[in-house]
């Protein structure tokens, strides 16, 4: 296949891939479905992804980079950045609790091996400019070994939906009293950055912060979502 046809076939793989995985979700979009509305053969879906795993670091990317900046910009860069991290890990639990495509995603991409050594790599840098005064004598590296742990916790947090015991706010408070103990901060800070976040509207910031980034998926990947509203708010 020359370069140029290469090219765009795997342009053709994205763009058809990120679209039924938010629409359909990824366990319910088939193989066939990618191939049809990508108009590729099998083989050249595996020539160059292999499977459909092989797809979400393209996406994975994405969502993580755009995810943050998005959550960022909502406040100004004086504030303490260990409660920007709490925000940012709260806004990411509602909008997985919010829609089940991309929560299906989310839960995907902390287990498919790649994309989470992708998270945690990329993670680990930004939690040692984070809570390196907390614990002076970590190293960076300390930081990506203390994230494998995190990671996990975030992971399982977001794969475990909310009923009418365990909420979303029961969620985020459980998920930041762990993650912050880990980063050594003091339990103090820890109760008024929970005691801040709680009162905060997170699901309407987490809507916001979707629909820029679905507006953002669909000019990097060049398609058109089916009208998605806003996203469903049952917890």
């Amino acid at each position: 296949m020359r370069r140029k046809d290469s090219e765009d076939a795997r342009r053709r793989i994205l763009s058809a891939c990120v679209k039924l995985f938010i629409e359909n979700g990824y366990k319910n979009t088939r193989m066939a479905d990618i191939l049809s509305a990508a108009k590729v053969s099998n083989s050249t879906f595996q020539n160059l992804f292999r499977s459909k795993d092989g797809v979400l670091m393209d996406l994975t990317e994405f969502m993580f980079d755009n995810q943050f900046s998005i959550a960022r910009t909502m406040f100004d860069k004086q504030i303490n950045p260990v409660f920007i991290y709490a925000l940012e890990t709260s806004i990411q639990m509602a909008i997985t609790e919010m829609n089940e495509h991309i929560g299906e995603i989310y839960v995907y991409v902390y287990t498919v091996p790649e994309t989470a050594e992708y998270i945690i790599q990329k993670t680990s840098t930004e939690l040692y400019k984070i809570f390196g005064s907390y614990m002076p004598d970590c190293e960076e590296s300390d930081f990506y070994e203390l994230d494998i742990g995190t990671a996990g916790i975030m992971r399982n947090y977001m794969a475990k939906k909310c009923d009418k015991y365990f909420t979303l706010e029961k969620k985020i408070e459980r998920f930041l009293s762990l993650s912050l103990r880990v980063y050594n901060v003091p339990q103090d800070e820890i109760k008024i950055i929970i005691s801040r976040i709680l009162e905060m509207d997170i699901c309407s910031m987490a809507n916001d912060v979707m629909q820029k980034l679905f507006k953002g998926l669909e000019m990097k990947f060049n398609f058109t979502l089916t009208e998605m509203g806003e996203l469903q708010n049952e917890v």
